[in-house]
């Protein structure tokens, strides 16, 4: 442990200018997980001590290149829900922490990975480097599409080291190269359990019915409406993405996490 909080000590910090009312600290971490792999992690915070912190798996092959792309790309409006809506979730009491690819993974993870032993290490360690930096934090894994299969599987791998998980449309089902959440056993989950839903979500592999069925084992936020799409069905700037309703969802999610009250539906 001694080398991760060495490395920590001096992180590459890139301090965006944001506005006055907002102190926003963005600092990208690089924590030593297994042997020779190097896990990136971008951490937003507008306050030195946060209730908790949420640990958010974009969708897609997880890439999101934080050693190549200046901060505001990355965080730029065409981009992931979870990415583009980063600064959205944030408060002083909730700080977000986005997963980038370990370094042994550089093309992208695939849900053997997002499912693996090697996955669980790296966000374990990071887990660990994280209540370090905020004593007595809470940690909320938030996944969308194919992060979900990571939220929900460390989740499964890492028990009590998990206050909540956010899974947000859901990749229910396999296709012909990816598993999904198909065989994934939602009961054995200990820590609460939220499913966030867009009703009209027009990804096949992620259909609302599947949300509304576990919706007796967790907690459903459904999602409705939006603007007119920019992307396919499966990518960002749709409803999978919750394209023009993003403000809103952040902080219904926020509001979860927090313990405050929510809505059960966004219309």
């Amino acid at each position: 442990m001694r080398c991760v909080l060495l490395l920590l000590a001096m992180p590459l910090l890139a301090q965006v200018p944001t506005p006055a009312s907002r102190p926003i600290l963005r600092e990208v971490l690089r924590v030593p997980t297994r042997p020779g792999v190097i896990q990136p992690c971008l951490l937003l915070t507008e306050s030195k001590a946060p209730r908790a912190v949420a640990l958010m798996f974009p969708g897609g092959n997880g890439t999101q290149r934080l050693d190549q792309r200046p901060l505001e790309e990355v965080l730029g409006p065409t981009g992931n829900f979870l990415v583009r809506s980063a600064e959205r979730f944030l408060s002083p009491e909730l700080a977000v922490a986005i997963l980038d690819c370990p370094s042994d993974r550089t093309t992208g993870m695939d849900d053997g990975f997002r499912a693996s032993a090697e996955h669980a290490r790296d966000v374990s360690t990071l887990l660990t480097v994280l209540r370090n930096r905020f004593s007595g934090v809470a940690i909320f894994l938030v996944g969308i599409s194919r992060g979900t299969v990571s939220a929900a599987y460390m989740a499964q791998a890492l028990g009590s080291a998990v206050d909540g998980v956010v899974l947000s449309s859901s990749v229910f089902l396999a296709n012909k190269r990816q598993l999904g959440l198909s065989g994934f056993r939602f009961q054995e989950l200990t820590a609460p359990l939220l499913f966030v839903h867009h009703a009209e979500d027009g990804c096949p592999v992620c259909p609302y019915g599947r949300a509304e069925a576990l919706a007796d084992k967790a907690n459903l936020i459904t999602v409705r409406g939006g603007i007119a799409p920019e992307s396919g069905p499966c990518d960002p700037l749709s409803n999978h993405g919750y394209f023009g309703r993003e403000a809103q969802v952040a902080a219904a999610i926020r509001a979860w996490i927090l313990g405050q009250p929510f809505p059960r539906e966004i219309p």
